[in-house]
């Protein structure tokens, strides 16, 4: 059975400091596709030794996961847990900030040096109450890591960053039932992708058209993202143009969200003591 579609959306750009990047959730219309609580596209990004407006210096993290797929350049990850990795283009970093972490993400020097389109996907995945103070932890992927499935007109690539798909399974350990696939498509490949029916499930597009359930058309300037409802548990997509694009499905949490900046916990109580356990570097420091 078919997933129905039960909300569309644009992806407005909005201006968070230098930086102009399009952020489909939230929006005037929803806070949220419960467990999924932002989703924000940057770039392309042209990034040169003139011109770098993606330097995000050392900031916390609580309550959730702040995850972060790299679509095209090369970026630095550092945290106060003492990892440092260089995340390439088809690369996943998966941060499970728990109790807290503290954070920095920027691309390389050398990068910037050769110049080139940097463009990613950052998404926070929510915690349960019961997981929102475990220990902080870090996992990276290369793309070469990634399980990759092939639609039968060999025109469709589904990578299986977390969940399953099919026979291929993600490597990612996650805290809570959840999917992320990222998806290249040449013109007029065609896939059905199965979802769990207990899964809210969405589809963002970064780059093409795309025609969903043989209904409604996805394209990137107009409509760029579709949330299914709960029932069902496939939906179809055929590309009108040569795609891009992001698939995420979850189990709903169900609880209650307070969030203020970098925290995002159940109440307006654990948001003071995350500021206060920030200040005083309870969760870690990072230079």
């Amino acid at each position: 059975m078919l997933k129905k579609i039960t909300y569309t959306a644009q992806s407005p750009l909005v201006s968070m400091g230098p930086l102009r990047l399009r952020q489909p959730i939230p929006n005037q219309e929803m806070e949220q596709i419960d467990p999924f609580l932002l989703l924000h596209h940057y770039g392309p990004y042209v990034i040169s030794e003139f011109n770098n407006p993606f330097d995000l210096g050392p900031h916390p993290h609580r309550g959730f996961e702040p995850i972060t797929l790299l679509f095209k350049g090369e970026q630095l990850h550092r945290d106060s847990l003492g990892n440092e990795m260089i995340v390439k283009a088809g690369d996943v970093q998966w941060t499970t900030a728990g109790r807290g972490i503290i954070h920095a993400e920027a691309p390389t020097k050398e990068f910037v040096k050769r110049g080139g389109e940097l463009e990613g996907i950052q998404l926070w995945l929510n915690l349960p109450a019961k997981n929102k103070m475990i220990p902080a932890t870090y996992q990276h992927l290369s793309s070469e890591q990634i399980p990759e499935l092939i639609s039968s007109d060999t025109k469709i690539s589904i990578k299986v960053v977390a969940g399953t798909l099919e026979d291929k399974t993600g490597l990612i350990r996650t805290q809570t039932a959840v999917n992320v696939f990222t998806g290249a498509a040449q013109e007029q490949g065609e896939i059905s992708i199965p979802i769990p029916n207990k899964h809210n499930s969405l589809l963002y597009l970064l780059e093409g058209e795309l025609l969903i359930n043989e209904l409604t058309t996805v394209a990137k300037g107009a409509t760029q993202l579709v949330s299914f409802g709960l029932e069902g548990d496939t939906f179809r997509i055929r590309a009108l143009k040569k795609s891009t694009f992001l698939i995420l499905s979850g189990v709903p949490i169900e609880e209650k969200v307070t969030s203020w900046g970098p925290y995002v916990m159940n109440t307006q109580t654990e948001i003071m003591e995350a500021l206060r356990d920030f200040q005083q570097g309870k969760m870690g420091y990072l230079y």
